[in-house]
């Protein structure tokens, strides 16, 4: 009797277990299938694609790739691309994780109203803000600037960070740093001996996110630097968009040539960021 009440459960497990794979492989093809459309355009003549858009390719050229590449300066435009976003992660990270460590520890009213002023802080849109940053960005002589920029986006990001790291912090147990106290060490030291190598997750976390939202940012770049030797990628990238036709052989390479780094980056942080998201969980 016991083996014949297992088997319509066991049959229940394997219709959902198929059909859970079923669903997952699906959702896999609808993310995969435009990004290969995307190389494989990448890699045909444009005769090809206007002879049969969604055909197989007669032949494939990585001219495409060579002209978007000298066509979008790739290796200026990245290394300005770089340049902002590697200061803001690293302005970001720094302040965000030293204004968080007090907000979590401190249980006093004002410091719960300053973590919800940083909370309201990450509903505020890009596009409210622009003109009232253009004007003191201006009035600061900090247009056409990098400085300038990493100064937004470590504005505009800077409460995501106090939000990824008090949440963090205060799953971390408060005996370590007792103990570090006992020890003799002060709330600087506790903070750079104890805490901060322990925030090397959700570290990794964060910066996997402030790269991805900063170095495909179109708005502030284009708002806040004017000179052409100083445009990031995707601004360039931008450029080949036209109102009236849109040629995907030129288009499609300038694209992937911009989400190349990202991609390396998120392949490199892959393993800190599933231990980043999961860290902060469970709490001690």
């Amino acid at each position: 009797m016991t083996s014949n009440s297992l088997t319509p459960k066991t049959g229940y497990r394997k219709i959902t277990g198929s059909l859970g794979t079923g669903l997952l492989c699906l959702g896999v093809l609808v993310f995969v299938l435009p990004f290969l459309f995307t190389v494989v355009t990448s890699l045909r003549t444009a005769a090809d694609v206007a002879h049969s858009p969604l055909g197989f390719p007669d032949s494939l050229t990585l001219k495409n790739f060579s002209n978007a590449f000298s066509q979008i300066h790739y290796g200026r435009s990245a290394l300005n691309t770089l340049l902002i976003t590697g200061l803001s992660c690293l302005a970001i990270t720094v302040l965000g994780s030293l204004a968080s460590y007090p907000l979590a520890r401190i249980t006093q009213g004002w410091s719960t109203w300053m973590y919800r002023l940083f909370i309201l802080g990450t509903s505020v849109p890009v596009f409210v803000v622009v003109a009232p940053l253009y004007l003191l960005m201006r009035d600061l002589n900090l247009l056409d600037n990098y400085a300038g920029v990493v100064f937004i986006y470590t504005a505009m990001f800077l409460p995501v960070s106090v939000f990824f790291y008090t949440s963090f912090i205060r799953s971390i147990p408060v005996d370590l740093e007792e103990a570090a106290a006992l020890d003799g060490c002060g709330a600087f030291r506790t903070f750079f001996v104890i805490i901060l190598p322990l925030l090397r997750p959700i570290t990794s976390t964060l910066l996997t996110f402030v790269c991805i939202q900063v170095w495909n940012d179109l708005v502030i770049p284009l708002v806040f630097l004017q000179d052409p030797g100083k445009r990031t990628v995707m601004v360039n990238a931008y450029a080949f968009l036209d109102p009236h036709t849109v040629q995907p052989t030129t288009l499609f390479p300038a694209a992937l040539l911009g989400v190349a780094p990202l991609l390396l980056v998120f392949i490199f942080l892959q393993r800190h960021v599933v231990a980043g998201m999961s860290a902060g969980a469970v709490k001690s």
